[in-house]
Order: C-alpha cells, then structure tokens, then sequence
C-alpha cells in the first residue's frame, strides 16, 4: 500500500521541520509532500534547504484548494492511501498507522483524527468549541451520523474517495464540507480518538473576526452539499 502525508502551509516557518521530523520519524512507511500555498514567511525556504518533498504554489489558493493540490499528486502518483494533516504541529504522526490499519481493516472510505471522543490533550477555545458543537449538530441533522470533530484536519481517505476528491472538492473551509458530501454519497466515514497539541507557531486561518463568515458560509455550503447528493 502506497501512502502519502499530505501538509497543506502556509507561513508554517516555525512548525513545518518539526512537523517533517515526526512523520519521518513515527510514520516512516508514509511518504509527505509539503503543498507551500503561497507563504509569505520562510516555510519555502526552509523546504529548499531541508530538502523536503514540496510543491510550490504560484498563487494562494486557501486551505481547500492546497489540499486538493495533494490529493490530486496523491491520485496521479498512484497512491492508495492519503491523509490530511496539519504544518502548524498540531496533529502527531504517531497515530497514522492505526489509522491506516482501520481504514483498510473496516474497509472504510475515511478516518477522521477526533480530539473530542476521548477529550484529552488540547481541546480548542471555547468559542470554537461551540462552532464545532454546532456543526457535529447540524451534520447529525443532515446525514444522520454523529462526527464530534467535523473541522478536524487530520483525516485518511482510501483510493476511492481519493480519486472523488482529485475532481471535486469544496475549496473554502472544506472539513465540514467534504465530510457531509461523503456520508450523503454513501461513504463510510469513522473517527478514532486522537490527541492534538496546541498550535505551536503561526496564525489560523479562522480569526475572531471572520468567524462569523466562517460559520454562515460553512452551513450554507454543508447544506447545499447534502441537497447535491
């Protein structure tokens, strides 16, 4: 089984060595490849002395569309396996070869890294929290299954879903997204409790100040994606 990390960036400077280190380290039958979206900082650098695996964005493309640039290498480099996982040192690598052994012991289509069955290690602000609570609800509401960490970026998906998301995938926040349109094409979606770190370096994406687009858009888009399928 070929498997691929793939870590979207974007001025990561401070995490992403770190981040290559734990994978090479604790998931050494993964190969990664760095999607540096257009960072400002030195994350691009530091690929090109380090000599990590990268591709380098020309223009910035947000989170969904760095992410579809992985799984597309992903899928044309013949690649079974694929996961999501953060440059901000936030996800641990230790977890992904249980992942992988779910996914193809369950015959699933994606496992999902959730920090909130177990509730250990950290666990988000407690305005996030509310949204991520919110959307566990309105997915429950759409689609029927519960997913307690539906904004979790760290997440496997099989050959299959890979191929699916390689032409389609939401380019905007695409978590909650890409999850509803999974489950509502039949998809079998399972998450496995992990342990995440505080964010070591850099800024989210999602400020207190967008985060109210965050959530209208969001909803708006999960909505639309159930009503697709």
């Amino acid at each position: 089984m070929k498997k691929l990390v793939i870590i979207p960036a974007f001025n990561e400077e401070g995490s992403i060595e770190k981040t290559v280190e734990d994978i090479v380290t604790n998931a050494p039958d993964f190969d990664y490849v760095i999607i540096n979206d257009c960072s400002t900082d030195k994350t691009l650098e530091i690929c090109r002395e380090k000599h990590f695996s990268y591709l380098n964005l020309p223009v910035n493309l947000g989170i969904g569309g760095a992410v579809q640039t992985g799984y597309r290498y992903a899928f044309f480099h013949d690649y079974d396996i694929a996961v999501q996982f953060d440059g901000d040192g936030q996800h641990s690598a230790k977890y992904l070869s249980s992942m992988s052994k779910l996914l193809e012991d369950e015959n699933l289509d994606m496992v999902i890294g959730s920090r909130f069955i177990e509730k250990e290690g950290f666990q988000s602000s407690a305005l996030r929290r509310v949204g991520i609570r919110f959307f566990t609800n309105l997915i429950k509401f759409l689609t029927g299954s519960t997913i307690t960490d539906p904004t979790s970026g760290m997440r496997m998906i099989n050959r299959k879903l890979l191929e699916c998301f390689t032409y389609d995938y939401p380019k905007d926040y695409p978590e909650p997204e890409s999850v509803v349109s999974a489950l509502s094409t039949g998809y079998k979606v399972k998450e496995v409790p992990v342990q995440m770190n505080e964010r070591s370096d850099g800024v989210s994406s999602i400020s207190m100040r967008n985060s109210v687009y965050y959530m209208i858009k969001v909803s708006i888009a999960v909505i639309i994606a159930r009503l697709r399928k």
